[in-house]
């Protein structure tokens, strides 16, 4: 698991396990934002997956899938509403860590 913090608020990784999930929380993140569709690689866990366990663990999740297509205008407004109702610090995550920066930085033009 490799973190990058983008700024106080918002963090970016690539995948992450339901193993992760405790250190994740230890490191204090309140809210995850999965940007990647399920099944989009074998052996990749299911969002609901992680999200059970981060749910146990009080981190609050979302999903806003971001496919091949790439940052759509329903991804953008998805990230907004998830940073709009989720609190922070907030990690984001898909295969690399890309899409998770990209659609983030999409919602800058939009909340200012």
């Amino acid at each position: 698991m490799d973190i990058r913090e983008i700024n106080d608020e918002y963090s970016v990784s690539g995948q992450i396990t339901v193993e992760d999930l405790d250190a994740i929380a230890a490191m204090g993140f309140k809210s995850i934002v999965c940007h990647r569709p399920d099944h989009e690689e074998a052996g990749q866990p299911d969002f609901s997956t992680i999200a059970a366990r981060a749910q146990e663990l009080g981190i609050e999740t979302a999903h806003v899938p971001v496919g091949p297509m790439g940052v759509t205008a329903e991804a953008v407004q998805g990230m907004v509403d998830a940073l709009d109702e989720l609190p922070r610090p907030m990690l984001g995550y898909c295969r690399s860590g890309m899409r998770s920066t990209k659609t983030y930085e999409q919602t800058r033009h939009i909340r200012g």
